[in-house]
């Protein structure tokens, strides 16, 4: 990926409501037909949605950047599901002796496997 894409993939990250290819183009420095280029990659690699979109009655595209699935190993140790999911207590992070246990279990696992 070229910087200008990482760029434009980061601006449209950044807002959870979307970028205007309109004024994608305006806030990367960049002209019109470079932006429809390195759009067209970002949605070619299935990282953003382009979405048709009136602003002012002039047709242009919504930008959004598209949600990548949670790895589920990243929820599991030994076994076990990390315990906030589903969890009704009102706890802090720093505090929750369920999530402690669970991290401590992840560690075990982590310098048993090397």
């Amino acid at each position: 990926m070229t910087d200008t894409e990482e760029e434009a993939l980061k601006l449209i990250q950044s807002n959870p409501e979307g970028v205007l290819q309109s004024e994608l183009w305006k806030l990367l420095d960049i002209d019109s037909r470079k932006c429809s280029r390195v759009v067209k990659k970002l949605v070619d690699s299935e990282r953003i949605d382009r979405i048709e979109f009136k602003s002012n009655g002039v047709k242009t595209y919504l930008l959004k950047a598209k949600r990548s699935a949670v790895n589920p190993d990243l929820l599991l140790a030994g076994g076990e599901l990390i315990p906030c999911i589903g969890c009704e207590e009102e706890c802090s992070v720093q505090d929750c002796s369920h999530l402690m246990d669970w991290m401590y279990q992840l560690a075990i696992e982590e310098f048993t496997d090397q």
